[in-house]
Protein backbone atom coordinates (compact mmCIF):
# COMPACT_ATOMS: atom_id res chain seq x y z
CA UNK A 1 0.00 0.00 0.00
CA UNK A 2 2.79 2.20 0.48
CA UNK A 3 2.86 2.63 -3.47
CA UNK A 4 -0.71 3.66 -3.78
CA UNK A 5 -1.69 7.14 -3.75
CA UNK A 6 -3.87 6.50 -1.26
CA UNK A 7 -2.83 4.57 1.69
CA UNK A 8 -5.70 3.96 3.89
CA UNK A 9 -7.64 0.86 2.63
CA UNK A 10 -11.16 2.27 4.02
CA UNK A 11 -10.75 4.52 0.89
CA UNK A 12 -11.88 2.23 -1.70
CA UNK A 13 -15.35 1.29 -1.68
CA UNK A 14 -15.11 -2.47 -3.17
CA UNK A 15 -11.60 -4.61 -4.52
CA UNK A 16 -12.74 -3.40 -7.96
CA UNK A 17 -11.71 0.30 -6.66
CA UNK A 18 -8.71 -1.24 -5.27
CA UNK A 19 -7.52 -3.04 -7.60
CA UNK A 20 -7.54 -0.26 -10.20
CA UNK A 21 -5.90 2.01 -7.29
CA UNK A 22 -3.41 4.82 -8.60
CA UNK A 23 -0.17 4.65 -7.77
CA UNK A 24 2.27 7.53 -6.20
CA UNK A 25 3.75 9.44 -9.33
CA UNK A 26 7.52 7.74 -8.65
CA UNK A 27 6.27 4.53 -7.95
CA UNK A 28 6.88 3.38 -11.69
CA UNK A 29 9.52 5.58 -13.19
CA UNK A 30 9.91 5.64 -16.78
CA UNK A 31 12.64 3.67 -18.48
CA UNK A 32 13.68 6.82 -21.51
CA UNK A 33 16.22 4.10 -22.69
CA UNK A 34 13.70 1.82 -24.69
CA UNK A 35 11.25 2.39 -27.03
CA UNK A 36 8.94 -0.15 -25.41
CA UNK A 37 8.13 -0.55 -21.91
CA UNK A 38 6.06 -2.80 -19.80
CA UNK A 39 2.63 -2.18 -20.31
CA UNK A 40 2.12 -3.21 -16.58
CA UNK A 41 3.01 -5.32 -13.11
CA UNK A 42 2.56 -9.02 -13.90
CA UNK A 43 5.16 -11.96 -14.69
CA UNK A 44 6.03 -12.69 -18.46
CA UNK A 45 5.49 -15.82 -19.07
CA UNK A 46 6.90 -16.13 -22.51
CA UNK A 47 8.63 -13.64 -25.00
CA UNK A 48 9.85 -14.16 -28.37
CA UNK A 49 9.37 -14.14 -32.17
CA UNK A 50 6.12 -14.87 -33.75
CA UNK A 51 6.64 -18.39 -36.01
CA UNK A 52 4.30 -19.68 -38.70
CA UNK A 53 1.31 -17.22 -36.78
CA UNK A 54 1.64 -19.12 -33.69
CA UNK A 55 2.87 -17.24 -30.09
CA UNK A 56 3.38 -19.37 -27.56
CA UNK A 57 0.98 -18.34 -24.65
CA UNK A 58 3.84 -20.83 -22.22
CA UNK A 59 6.39 -22.91 -23.56
CA UNK A 60 5.06 -25.78 -25.83
CA UNK A 61 1.59 -24.48 -25.52
CA UNK A 62 0.77 -22.21 -28.65
CA UNK A 63 -2.47 -20.20 -29.82
CA UNK A 64 -2.93 -18.99 -33.67
CA UNK A 65 -2.24 -15.15 -33.85
CA UNK A 66 -5.15 -14.83 -36.46
CA UNK A 67 -7.58 -15.91 -33.94
CA UNK A 68 -6.32 -13.88 -30.94
CA UNK A 69 -6.02 -10.79 -33.21
CA UNK A 70 -9.20 -11.53 -35.36
CA UNK A 71 -9.35 -11.59 -39.41
CA UNK A 72 -7.79 -8.19 -40.67
CA UNK A 73 -9.94 -6.20 -42.64
CA UNK A 74 -10.08 -4.81 -46.25
CA UNK A 75 -11.79 -1.55 -47.84
CA UNK A 76 -15.15 -1.72 -47.42
CA UNK A 77 -14.38 -3.47 -43.32
CA UNK A 78 -15.10 -6.75 -45.47
CA UNK A 79 -13.44 -9.57 -43.63
CA UNK A 80 -10.77 -11.78 -44.79
CA UNK A 81 -11.21 -15.01 -45.47
CA UNK A 82 -10.66 -17.11 -41.67
CA UNK A 83 -8.60 -19.59 -43.47
CA UNK A 84 -6.11 -17.01 -44.65
CA UNK A 85 -2.39 -18.52 -45.13
CA UNK A 86 -0.21 -17.70 -42.66
CA UNK A 87 1.89 -16.06 -45.06
CA UNK A 88 -0.76 -13.85 -46.26
CA UNK A 89 -1.80 -13.30 -42.72
CA UNK A 90 1.80 -11.94 -41.53
CA UNK A 91 2.32 -9.70 -45.00
CA UNK A 92 -1.32 -7.89 -43.84
CA UNK A 93 0.55 -7.00 -40.50
CA UNK A 94 4.04 -6.20 -41.69
CA UNK A 95 4.52 -4.06 -43.98
CA UNK A 96 8.34 -3.21 -43.95
CA UNK A 97 10.96 -5.27 -45.68
CA UNK A 98 12.79 -7.25 -43.24
CA UNK A 99 10.88 -7.02 -40.27
CA UNK A 100 9.56 -9.48 -38.16
CA UNK A 101 6.80 -9.92 -35.24
CA UNK A 102 7.73 -10.52 -31.79
CA UNK A 103 5.36 -11.07 -28.71
CA UNK A 104 5.54 -10.83 -24.76
CA UNK A 105 2.67 -12.58 -22.79
CA UNK A 106 2.19 -10.70 -19.11
CA UNK A 107 0.46 -12.19 -16.42
CA UNK A 108 -1.06 -10.64 -13.87
CA UNK A 109 -1.46 -12.06 -10.42
CA UNK A 110 -4.34 -11.26 -8.19
CA UNK A 111 -2.30 -9.42 -6.02
CA UNK A 112 -0.77 -7.03 -8.69
CA UNK A 113 -1.82 -3.44 -9.69
CA UNK A 114 -4.60 -4.07 -12.41
CA UNK A 115 -3.79 -1.24 -14.23
CA UNK A 116 -2.21 -1.49 -18.00
CA UNK A 117 -0.80 1.47 -19.58
CA UNK A 118 1.00 2.46 -22.96
CA UNK A 119 3.80 0.81 -23.65
CA UNK A 120 5.11 2.79 -26.25
CA UNK A 121 4.20 5.82 -28.19
CA UNK A 122 1.52 4.73 -30.79
CA UNK A 123 -1.54 5.21 -32.61
CA UNK A 124 -4.45 2.82 -32.11
CA UNK A 125 -6.50 2.36 -35.02
CA UNK A 126 -8.41 -0.14 -34.24
CA UNK A 127 -10.49 -1.28 -31.38
CA UNK A 128 -12.03 -5.09 -31.59
CA UNK A 129 -13.88 -6.99 -28.58
CA UNK A 130 -14.46 -10.34 -28.45
CA UNK A 131 -17.04 -11.81 -25.93
CA UNK A 132 -16.10 -15.13 -24.42
CA UNK A 133 -15.16 -17.23 -21.88
CA UNK A 134 -13.82 -16.07 -18.08
CA UNK A 135 -11.27 -18.99 -17.68
CA UNK A 136 -8.50 -18.62 -15.57
CA UNK A 137 -5.52 -17.90 -17.27
CA UNK A 138 -2.87 -18.74 -14.47
CA UNK A 139 0.51 -20.51 -15.54
CA UNK A 140 -1.28 -23.88 -14.65
CA UNK A 141 -4.14 -23.76 -16.39
CA UNK A 142 -1.65 -21.70 -19.53
CA UNK A 143 0.24 -25.26 -19.92
CA UNK A 144 -3.00 -27.50 -19.78
CA UNK A 145 -5.52 -25.46 -22.63
CA UNK A 146 -3.92 -24.87 -26.03
CA UNK A 147 -5.35 -21.51 -27.26
CA UNK A 148 -6.57 -20.37 -23.51
CA UNK A 149 -6.20 -16.53 -24.49
CA UNK A 150 -8.79 -17.11 -28.09
CA UNK A 151 -11.46 -18.72 -25.64
CA UNK A 152 -11.29 -16.31 -22.78
CA UNK A 153 -13.00 -12.92 -23.19
CA UNK A 154 -10.49 -10.06 -24.47
CA UNK A 155 -10.36 -6.45 -26.19
CA UNK A 156 -7.42 -6.25 -29.18
CA UNK A 157 -6.22 -3.12 -29.24
CA UNK A 158 -4.31 -2.71 -32.59
CA UNK A 159 -2.49 0.46 -34.75
CA UNK A 160 1.09 1.36 -35.27
CA UNK A 161 4.27 2.91 -34.13
CA UNK A 162 7.33 3.80 -35.35
CA UNK A 163 8.50 0.71 -36.59
CA UNK A 164 4.81 -0.32 -38.00
CA UNK A 165 2.40 -2.79 -36.50
CA UNK A 166 1.65 -2.48 -32.92
CA UNK A 167 -1.10 -4.61 -30.93
CA UNK A 168 -1.77 -4.43 -26.97
CA UNK A 169 -4.51 -6.99 -25.95
CA UNK A 170 -6.21 -7.36 -22.47
CA UNK A 171 -7.44 -10.98 -21.53
CA UNK A 172 -10.07 -11.44 -19.27
CA UNK A 173 -10.54 -14.28 -16.69
CA UNK A 174 -12.39 -16.24 -13.86
CA UNK A 175 -13.50 -12.98 -11.19
CA UNK A 176 -11.54 -10.34 -13.54
CA UNK A 177 -13.86 -10.49 -16.62
CA UNK A 178 -14.95 -6.69 -17.52
CA UNK A 179 -11.95 -4.66 -19.41
CA UNK A 180 -11.95 -0.57 -19.47
CA UNK A 181 -10.31 1.27 -22.14
CA UNK A 182 -10.57 4.62 -20.44
CA UNK A 183 -10.23 6.36 -23.69
CA UNK A 184 -12.71 4.25 -25.18
CA UNK A 185 -15.93 5.23 -23.57
CA UNK A 186 -17.86 2.40 -25.97
CA UNK A 187 -16.40 -0.75 -25.14
CA UNK A 188 -16.62 -1.88 -22.33
CA UNK A 189 -16.36 -5.82 -21.41
CA UNK A 190 -19.76 -7.26 -20.53
CA UNK A 191 -21.40 -4.98 -19.99
CA UNK A 192 -23.72 -6.29 -22.03
CA UNK A 193 -24.61 -8.92 -19.80
CA UNK A 194 -24.67 -7.37 -16.63
CA UNK A 195 -26.06 -4.50 -17.36
CA UNK A 196 -24.75 -1.63 -14.59
CA UNK A 197 -22.52 -4.52 -12.53
CA UNK A 198 -19.62 -4.96 -14.42
CA UNK A 199 -16.18 -4.03 -12.85
CA UNK A 200 -12.79 -2.73 -13.56
CA UNK A 201 -10.61 -5.71 -12.39
CA UNK A 202 -8.88 -6.85 -15.72
CA UNK A 203 -6.86 -7.85 -17.30
CA UNK A 204 -4.97 -10.80 -15.44
CA UNK A 205 -2.90 -11.40 -18.46
CA UNK A 206 -1.61 -8.87 -21.65
CA UNK A 207 -0.22 -9.11 -24.82
CA UNK A 208 1.70 -6.96 -26.47
CA UNK A 209 2.82 -7.93 -30.25
CA UNK A 210 5.16 -5.67 -32.76
CA UNK A 211 7.51 -6.21 -35.38
CA UNK A 212 11.26 -6.11 -34.75
CA UNK A 213 12.65 -2.91 -35.96
CA UNK A 214 15.47 -3.77 -37.58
Amino acid sequence: MKEAAVEDLHHYRNLSEFFRRKLKPQARPVCGLHSVISPSDGKILNFGQVKNCEVEQVKGITYSLESFLGPRTSAGDLPFSPDTSCGSFKSQLVTREGNELYHCVIYLAPGDYHCFHSPTDWTVSHRRHFPGSLMSVNPGMARWIKELFCHNERVVLTGDWKHGFFSLTAVGATNVGSIRIYFDRVCRAQALLKPNSWVTWGPPALSPVQPDPS
